[in-house]
């Protein structure tokens, strides 16, 4: 399960990290590659009012930015608010603070090294 934006946010973060040359041509290639076969297989949490006030309320209560407040409330919404024995994913250590404090179990993928 991902939120709605994921495929772009995680795009995103590929073309930064080859504009700041922490990837080389070859790797962002393959790391596109990639999301367009994961993206074919996940489902995704779209936008909508419970979505969009869980975001507005996760931004009270952490320290986040609005798009992250978005991937913690898709979460939230995914899980029915019952965060006991889920996971959240993701690569941003100011992100996982949150679905952390909100009582998920946090996964954060390692950053690439060149």
């Amino acid at each position: 399960m991902v939120w709605w934006g994921s495929l772009v946010e995680v795009h995103g973060a590929i073309c930064r990290l080859h504009c700041d040359q922490e990837i080389t041509d070859l790797d962002k290639q393959g790391a596109a590659a990639r999301l367009r076969l994961l993206s074919r297989g996940w489902r995704e949490i779209l936008p909508g009012d419970q979505v969009r006030e869980l975001a507005r309320q996760s931004l009270d209560q952490y320290s986040l930015r609005a798009v992250d407040s978005f991937q913690l409330a898709a979460s939230l919404i995914w899980c029915e608010q019952r965060t006991s024995r889920r996971t959240f994913i993701g690569g941003d250590h100011r992100l996982a603070e949150a679905p952390e404090s909100a009582g998920f179990s946090v996964l954060e993928l390692p950053r690439p090294v060149s």
